[in-house]
This record gives structure tokens, sequence and C-alpha cells, in this order.
């Protein structure tokens, strides 16, 4: 059974409306009364895992962790970090009409955006639950909470996690808002603004220190954080360090990429697998959001992720759901042209586009058949069987996989990390053979360049939430870069280099006067 922690949540720790980074949770018993059992910890911890992907309470609807927005299901963290990823971006445009959901392809939010203020306060969140538990698995309560020896083992393990999943959210926060405040403890005290250089050495740390107290790859419960999850946050730190806080860390992403590639990981044989109910047994996938469609239910994460790119002339059901779709997302035609073709009978990784009905031109994003449609995510296995619930998706969401390690190992590479460049090439024609289904589309030396690397990452890891920080890392996001509708002109136009990052919401900036907003906005 895959579904081990999130089901385990007690109501009894929900957070009402908590979206400050000084606030505590609020709950019906005091912390003595709550912390004398190690499953109560259990349960607290399921809570931290849980934020990244759940809403609430109380299923898909119903007492909401953030009441920020009218629709709980837009509250969903890794919705709404999804859609800043890709929307943004030449990878994806979302029809809907939404307040603020075309600012984000066209380039036009603003500090009063409401996906931006959820993006925000969901990190917030994540970090005051994890503050929290920090502190209620600290060694001085341990001390007086009457836990066996047994039990406090396994609560410092707790802890381990959470320090891992805090670390995990400031990488987000460095990435999407660069100058955030960074409080490491519950307080009263308003937050004050951190140099984007003191998250980063933060995140560092702390990810250093826990590399020898988290498990090994592979040993750990499925969906918790082991060390292979941690060496590919230390990778993703890494390779971005450069354009982020302006330090060259080349050499240890190679490092990191190393650990995880030698760590027994291996590739998926079959690529679209790796997007399909079953993807819990895949040995690629390194670190995962859990999703059940009976026992965790949103309206994001996969569940999102699979029936808004559904609609037209698709039948639903072939996808594992019974909602018809929801018609939403397509990608442009920039991206499809990177492909060799649309069918994938030359690389099966563009073998999920769906082009019956639909328009590769886009002369308006509201129309859902203008624009290639993508289904890439299924509540179906290959067999066709489909996940628990109609609607809600047993799909894990794959933040991690192996692939995305050997790309980043030849992009840091390139970029004078060191390494070698016959084991860099090496490492992108067994994602290319996995793709082809056989040599025939294998490079040589001479072909991997950067140019290359950004569009193979396209390829790869299209729809994973990886293409807005990649074009940022290269230079392609604003004052660079042209697609379909980028700065609401059919055939796109450059941008502003101050949405290279978002802005602090005005709700923040007005209730905590020790914050700045970011520059431009």
């Amino acid at each position: 059974m895959k579904k081990i922690l999130y089901i385990a949540i007690l109501s009894s720790l929900s957070f009402l409306q908590c979206t400050d980074l000084a606030l505590s949770p609020e709950d019906a018993f005091t912390e003595e009364q709550i912390f004398q059992d190690v499953d109560a910890y259990r349960s607290y911890l399921a809570k931290a895992y849980a934020s990244y992907s759940l809403t609430g309470q109380d299923g898909p609807n119903g007492s909401p962790d953030v009441s920020i927005v009218n629709d709980e299901g837009f509250t969903s963290y890794i919705r709404a970090y999804w859609k800043a990823q890709e929307c943004t971006t030449d990878e994806a445009v979302l029809g809907w009409t939404d307040a603020g959901i075309r600012d984000l392809h066209e380039h036009s939010w603003s500090s009063e955006n409401q996906f931006v203020r959820v993006l925000y306060y969901r990190i917030a969140l994540i970090v005051s639950i994890c503050n929290d538990f920090i502190s209620q698995s600290s060694e001085e309560k341990l001390s007086t909470n009457g836990l066996s020896e047994s039990d406090k083992e396994v609560v410092r393990q707790y802890n381990h996690e959470a320090r891992f999943l805090r670390a995990l959210a400031y990488w987000h926060s460095l990435d999407l808002f660069r100058n955030v405040p960074l409080v490491t403890s519950i307080t009263a005290e308003p937050p004050v603004q951190a140099e984007p250089i003191e998250v980063f050495n933060f995140i560092q740390s702390e990810l250093a220190d826990l590399e020898n107290l988290l498990p090994a790859p592979r040993q750990h419960e499925y969906g918790r954080a082991d060390q292979g999850a941690l060496w590919m946050l230390q990778a993703k730190l890494y390779l971005n360090a450069e354009v982020m806080v302006g330090e060259n860390h080349y050499a240890d992403c190679i490092t990191a990429c190393e650990k995880v590639i030698n760590a027994g990981y291996s590739l998926e044989p079959n690529y679209i697998e790796l997007f399909m109910k079953d993807n819990h047994e895949s040995n690629e996938i390194i670190f995962a959001l859990a999703s059940d469609g009976k026992q965790s239910q949103s309206w994001g994460c996969t569940t999102f992720l699979v029936n808004a790119a559904l609609g037209g002339t698709m039948d639903s059901e072939d996808w594992g759901v019974t909602s018809g779709g929801w018609a939403g997302l397509r990608t442009t035609s920039v991206i499809l042209d990177k492909y060799p073709d649309l069918t994938g009978s030359i690389d099966s990784r563009s073998s999920f586009f769906w082009t019956e009905g639909h328009s590769v031109e886009i002369d308006d994003i509201g129309v859902y058949e203008q624009g290639i449609a993508a289904p890439k995510y299924s509540n179906a296995n290959i067999d066709g069987v489909a996940g628990s619930d109609p609607t809600h998706c047993d799909t894990d969401y794959p933040m991690f996989r192996l692939a995305d390690a050997h790309l980043m190992y030849a992009e840091a590479v390139l970029r004078g990390g060191g390494g070698d460049m016959g084991t860099a090439a090496t490492y992108v024609n067994q994602l290319r053979e996995r793709a082809y289904g056989d040599a025939s589309g294998n490079i040589t030396e001479s072909d991997l360049t950067l140019s290359f690397i950004l569009d193979e990452r396209v390829r790869e890891l299209f729809w994973e939430a990886t293409r807005r920080v990649d074009l940022v890392r290269f230079g392609q996001f604003t004052t660079e870069g042209i697609w379909p509708w980028k700065g609401n002109v059919k055939e796109g136009r450059l941008t502003e280099a101050h949405r290279d990052i978002f802005p602090i919401p005005a709700s923040d900036l007005l209730a905590n006067p020790n914050l700045n907003q970011n520059d431009g906005y």
C-alpha cells in the first residue's frame, strides 16, 4: 500500500487560515496533551507532507488551511506552484477566465494577483508548520513528553524530515520571490526580509547537516524524504546558484548528481508510465507527492493535471476519470517544434500530444481547441485500469526523478563545473535511447551544447514544473525568449526583467512594515 502517511492526519492538528510565518497552529488541545504519543508526531508530520498537495482537513472542500481566495482548489500548493512554473512559459496556456489566471501567461501579474498570493502564503504555511513541528520535536520537548527512548528516536527522524521539507519550501521561495523572510521558529515578531544569499546559505547548511541524518536512498517509507531527495534538492540549489545569488556552484551540482545517479535508481523502461496511476512502483522517481483518490482528495496535485488537460473529442475515461475533462491546459507551437513529430512514433516522449480537433495556432487563449492538448498525466495504468476514484487521482506527482539528475549533470559540465563530457553525453543518450527505442536518436559530445540541453529538458521534463526556472537560468524568460501570447501579443514579445521573480503580495506588505517590495513592482 503506497499511501501511508497523508491519511494519518489528525483533525486536532488542523491549521485554520494560517498564512503568516509567525503564527503557530490553532488546535483544540494543549501541546502536553497531544505530544505524549509517537502517533501524534506521525500525524503532525503527515500534515507537513500533505501541506504540499492537500488544501484542508475535509477532503477537497471544507476547513481549508488557507482561505484567502474563494475556490479552495486554487489553494493546493503544488497546483499553484505548477502554474507559476508552467503557465508563465511557452509550455502551457490555460484558457479559463478566473481573475488573474491569464496574467500569468501574459506576464502582466501584479502584487494583487490571487495566484501569486496563494503561492506566497502557501510557502509561509509550510514553513510555519515545519517550524512548529521542529520545535515540538526538540530535545527539550522530548525530555518532558514522557516518550520511551525508542519513540524518541522515531521522533528525531521525523524532525529531520520536517527540516528537509522546510528547506524545500525555502528553495521554492528563493526561486519564486528571492527576497523573503528567513524564519526558523514560531515568533510573535513580524519577520524581517533576508538577503537571497542568507536564504541560500541556510538551505545549503541545512542540507549538509541533514545528509547523514536522513535514511539511505530507497530505504525509507514511500513518499518520505531520504538522501536521494536531499541530493536532488542540493543539485537544483547549486545549478541555479549563479543566477539567484551570483555564486558558481556547478562543481557541487555535479557532486550531488553523481550521488543520485550512483544510488541504485534506474530509468523507467516506458516513459509514459512515469505519469500513470501506478507510478509509485517506478524505481526512477526519487521523491513524489503521494496521491490517493479515496484517502487524500483535493482539486490540486495530479487531479488538476489530469482533468484540466482533457476535453474536446477526448474520452476522459481513457485517462481514468469520468469528468469529461475541464478543457483548460494546452501547449504552444514553440514547444511542439522541439519534437521530431507529434505522434510519438519517433520520440515516444511526444506520444501524449492530442491533435484531433485542435489547431497549433492560438488566436484566442480562451478557446480550448486552439493550442495542442497534452494529457501527459493519467489516472489509469498502462493496461487501462482506472484509479480508485473517477475524479480524484491516484497518480503521484513526481517532484524529483533520475532523468533530471542526468540532465543537470550534463548542464553543469557544460557550465564549467568539471565532470566529464563523455559521461554527460552518455547520460543524455540513456534518456534518448529510452525515447527512441534504440540508438538512432543518440548524440555525440559535439552535439552537447547548452541550447541543446535546454531543449532536451523540454522533451524530457515537459509539464513537470521545471520550465520557468530553466528559462530564468538560461536568460530566456523575460528580456529574451518569445512565444505565443507572451506579453499579451499573439506572436509574443519580450517582457521586463523584473518578472524573473514574482512580487511580494500587497496584503503582506500592508501587514508587515519590515518588508520591501521586489524591484519593478
